[in-house]
């Protein structure tokens, strides 16, 4: 019966570069011992004189070691899938002889092709020695552009890793300084960079990692006045941005100028990790057709974020950004990638062209660039009636019977909060009206304005007419009223 064998990188040039090979057995050792047969140079890998697995290998069937099963007796049934484990070696080299680099090329000779030059051989040499990448490969790095929108936590990872491997035009799209509570995660920056301009601070580490890289800096905020002439200049545009509207403003600008789009985004402990690109594939419209309504959905700087997990989605979308320059892979194009970090997790999604895009579709009904920000409802005049700080700090002050709602999660409030509020998850509300009432004089809470805004239209609709929202939330109240007050 046939199972499909899938072939480690460490041992694919036993079976002429296959990935995955389909055999005959009904036992992993008539599988294992037939794919050994097809391929001689895997048997001493595989096996020990005697004829079992070595104990360097693992082999799995389908999710499972084979060890706690029945070892090499251990049945198969057709479509079954055998996985190839072995050991294998990273970290420091020690005494280990490499090859000279003399023997992965040299500087060109006056008039022959364009190489790489001795030092460039030396930064490179562990991705040239990869069949996938060589003195070509590399060369296609050094002579790709690529655009990184956003310098924060996804555009860390990205930009380090781009400009290590050798990219050779970099651009970086941001407008941010650094600020202290960006350092947990966004680890181009240090401590002395705190309140310079990101992309300045950015541009000396990269040059500091690799002085080849030309790194551009596009200081500003991506527009729709601007994204063309930015974007333009780029083979690949990478979406490190932590905003809807500049989310869609670069898929639609990169769907009108035929450009591929490497996506991530991040919140908590889970992250997403896909390629767009609609001359063959979705763009960020056919996954999200709309946004969700401004404030349903919270930030990272009202969520929360696990400082690593930029770092695990950055650098999936660097590689993904490293295969399609060198045209080596599958890349994520029509495949979302979901990471659970408490989980230790991976799941793929399938992502499909949707007949009814509006920008990437067979009939699409947008050809230019719109006001992303009026499309994702960013700046919208609330629909019920909103009290500023410094009203709320005279009602206060006053002994008005005023009653503080805190919509937002516990762990936010336990950080900080307004004396005399009490907390009521915005999710918790439609469970909880009973400990409110309709007499009294309710102003509702959150970070940023955009949570207690929901909520509050939300309590409006169930009969509580004597509602407002605390316009510009807690980082208001700071700003405003008391610098001393946490903001965070």
């Amino acid at each position: 019966m046939a199972v499909k064998v899938e072939i480690p990188t460490a041992l694919r040039s036993f079976t002429e570069g296959a990935a995955r090979v389909d055999v005959e057995g009904v036992t992993v050792a008539q599988a294992l011992g037939g794919l050994a047969d097809r391929f001689p140079g895997l048997r001493r890998h595989l096996f020990t004189e005697d004829g079992h697995v070595r104990s360097f290998v693992s082999v799995y069937v389908n999710d499972e070691d084979i060890r706690y099963l029945g070892r090499e007796a251990t049945p198969l049934k057709g479509g079954d899938t055998v996985r190839i484990i072995p050991s294998i070696a990273g970290g420091s080299p020690g005494a280990v002889a490499y090859p000279s680099l003399s023997r992965l090329g040299r500087p060109p000779a006056p008039g022959a092709p364009k190489g790489l030059t001795r030092e460039q051989l030396r930064r490179y040499s562990r991705q040239l020695l990869l069949p996938e990448v060589g003195v070509s490969g590399q060369r296609k790095l050094l002579g790709a552009k690529v655009l990184v929108v956003g310098a924060g936590g996804l555009g860390s990872p990205l930009a380090l890793y781009l400009a290590a491997a050798g990219v050779g035009k970099l651009g970086l799209v941001d407008f941010d300084t650094v600020d202290e509570s960006n350092l947990q995660r966004q680890v181009l920056y240090t401590t002395p960079d705190v309140g310079r301009a990101k992309l300045e601070a950015a541009e000396g580490h990269l040059k500091a990692l690799n002085p080849e890289v030309n790194v551009v800096r596009h200081e500003g905020r991506l527009t729709s006045a601007n994204a063309f002439e930015v974007l333009s200049g780029y083979d690949v545009v990478v979406d490190g941005t932590d905003n809807f509207p500049t989310r869609y403003l670069v898929n639609d600008a990169a769907v009108l100028l035929r450009k591929p789009v490497v996506y991530g985004s991040i919140y908590r402990f889970e992250g997403q990790v896909t390629v767009f690109d609609a001359k063959s594939g979705p763009c960020y419209r056919c996954l999200y057709p709309e946004p969700p309504p401004a404030g349903l959905v919270p930030s990272c700087a009202e969520g929360g974020v696990l400082g690593v997990l930029p770092g695990i989605i950055g650098t999936l979308q660097a590689l993904e950004t490293l295969k399609l320059i060198l045209g080596k892979g599958d890349s994520l194009l029509g495949r979302l990638l979901l990471f659970d970090g408490l989980t230790g997790s991976f799941h793929e999604l399938k992502v499909r062209k949707s007949p009814d895009c509006p920008i990437c579709g067979p009939t699409p009904t947008q050809t230019k660039l719109i006001d992303y920000e009026a499309f994702c409802g960013v700046g919208a005049t609330p629909s019920g009636p909103e009290i500023t700080p410094r009203e709320l700090k005279e009602q206060l002050d006053a002994g008005a019977p005023v009653s503080l709602v805190d919509v937002r999660e516990p762990g936010e409030f336990e950080l900080y909060h307004l004396p005399a509020s009490r907390l009521i998850p915005r999710a918790q509300l439609a469970d909880r009206l009973g400990e409110l009432s309709t007499a009294d004089d309710l102003v509702l809470v959150c970070k940023m304005g955009g949570r207690s805004a929901q909520a509050a239209e939300f309590l409006r609709s169930m009969g509580f007419a004597k509602v407002r929202n605390l316009k510009g939330g807690l980082d208001a109240w700071t700003a405003d009223v008391d610098p001393s007050f946490p903001s965070f």
